[in-house]
């Protein structure tokens, strides 16, 4: 490659990664606590669950239920399972019957507890776990602003990605193997840059496109809309099946008695190992009433095996199916196998570890890299004014980045203490402690304070995460223990692994 060449991509990668450093840093940072958004979110409400994706419900008693609650005739409802925790998803629309005096109050949503069947708000339902997902895609940020930005950043991550190999490429084997930490402070970043780089590349490279094209996939196919579809977006949703069938309301009360309950029993059997995800039921209790049962093969028998029944309420019968074994589209792929695959929960426990190690390495990556950008330009020929605002861009960079350790450790205790939470607790709680952990760390205008502090804060505070568990539940991590209640105990124990190794690290580290 020419000397300009390399130049030019060299610069290319150091630039598009120092732009999109700090953001890029947050989105690794939080999706790597969000591999166990569910065991969060079940250790927030001190409750655990069957790990299934399976719905745990009595569909014919929640309707009912919920028909004399809210007169359901003529609505279509869905109830959804959308995570792994004991709460549903219920989505009613508004009533079709022009008689119906419940009509009036229009469509709903809220969540429904699969065991008591209490009904939830979509805020009070909030929890940390969903926070730090939501997080690692800016969606705190107004919408859709946050999602588009978080886009844009993976795309310019998988740029860097591509240029920083592009650029390593004769000796990225042989660099992999050299890591010399006594030698001076650039060959050290840059050696652990390198390395770590490349361990971690597979990994950067499946969320960055994966993470671009959940982000800003509607830019991409916003000008087949008006190209292909002549504006009419409803078509394209229908083409990539993210909508249902419409069925007629026909006014008329259903004359014979239904079981959702047999239609999901009747689904199950056509397939092994189908799990229900979805109950959709269109025209409640009119003579056109319809039930679609959706679900997916478990992962362990078909990575991609998603599959539904429709059924006609009045006559009982199959009007619509799809099987999930050989039925499998492409469409089915790119939809399904990128989620699975950016979300990493296809193989238990041990994926989402391996996920959440290889997130943190991404994380000191991005940091080793801006760490290389300072020191090549602490030179004697770079002019002093210019060398401080250097530093001070670092320091900032560093107090906003590694401040999250300790406030995410404190947020877990926060949420555990103050109960039940909300959304704008959460909010107000994180955000506000980031701020003024921030504010501390770049007015202390040190970096080995920074590094060192927030390590040795965040483990401190991680070692209490399941001791305020322990007095506010009863539930210390050996009563979840005996009494099986893994989700629990995962969490108290993560805690005290993650707390023990940053202790560790911020005792060994040593001011250069």
């Amino acid at each position: 490659m020419k000397n300009r060449t390399y130049n030019i991509i060299f610069h290319t990668h150091t630039v598009s990664g120092i732009v999109i450093s700090v953001v890029l840093y947050i989105i690794f940072f939080a999706g790597s606590f969000s591999f166990f958004r569910d065991e969060i979110v079940n250790w927030e409400r001190n409750q655990s669950v069957e790990i299934t994706d399976d719905i745990q419900l009595d569909f014919d008693e929640t309707l009912d239920s919920l028909h004399k609650k809210y007169n359901l005739n003529g609505r279509d409802i869905e109830l959804k399972k959308y995570y792994i925790e004991q709460r549903v998803a219920v989505s009613m629309s508004a009533s079709k019957d022009t008689l119906n005096s419940e009509k009036l109050e229009g469509a709903k949503f809220f969540y429904i507890d699969t065991k008591n069947k209490t009904e939830h708000t979509y805020n009070n339902s909030y929890t940390l776990g969903e926070f730090l997902y939501r997080l690692h895609f800016l969606a705190q940020i107004y919408y859709p602003i946050g999602y588009y930005l978080a886009g844009f950043v993976a795309i310019f991550f998988l740029f860097a990605i591509i240029t920083g190999v592009i650029i390593h490429w004769k000796k990225m084997i042989a660099n992999f193997y050299v890591f010399r930490p006594l030698a001076k402070l650039k060959t050290m970043w840059t050696d652990a840059h390198t390395a770590l780089g490349l361990i971690g590349l597979p990994f950067q490279f499946v969320y960055a496109v994966t993470g671009a094209f959940f982000m800003i996939k509607l830019l991409l196919v916003a000008p087949s809309v008006f190209v292909l579809y002549d504006g009419d977006s409803a078509q394209l949703y229908e083409d990539l099946e993210y909508t249902h069938p419409q069925y007629q309301f026909n006014n008329k009360t259903i004359s014979s008695d239904f079981s959702v309950n047999s239609y999901v029993e009747t689904t199950k059997k056509l397939w092994n190992d189908f799990n229900v995800i979805e109950i959709h039921v269109f025209n409640y209790k009119d003579e056109n009433m319809h039930v679609l049962v959706n679900g997916h093969i478990d992962y362990t028998s078909k990575f991609n095996g998603v599959g539904e029944a429709i059924f006609n309420v009045k006559t009982g019968e199959i009007v619509s199916k799809k099987n999930p074994i050989t039925e499998t589209s492409y469409l089915d792929g790119v939809k399904n196998v990128l989620f699975r695959i950016h979300y990493g929960d296809y193989g238990g426990i041990p994926l989402k570890l391996i996920s959440f190690i290889l997130g943190l390495v991404s994380c000191f990556v991005i940091i080793s890299g801006v760490m290389i950008w300072l020191i090549a330009r602490d030179k004697k020929n770079v002019p002093d004014k210019k060398r401080r605002f250097n530093e001070r861009v670092v320091r900032i960079y560093l107090a906003i980045c590694l401040s999250m350790y300790p406030i995410t450790a404190l947020s877990f205790i926060a949420v555990k203490v103050y109960q039940p939470t909300s959304s704008s607790f959460i909010y107000n709680f994180y955000f506000i402690g980031w701020l003024l952990l921030t504010l501390f760390f770049i007015i202390k205008k040190d970096f080995h304070f920074i590094n060192k502090y927030t390590l040795l804060s965040g483990s401190i505070i991680g070692f209490f995460i399941p001791v305020s568990n322990g007095i506010m539940t009863g539930n210390w991590f050996w009563n979840s223990f005996s009494n099986q209640q893994f989700q629990l105990l995962f969490i108290d124990v993560f805690w005290l692994v993650l707390a023990s190794l940053t202790l560790w690290i911020s005792l060994k580290l040593k001011k250069i």
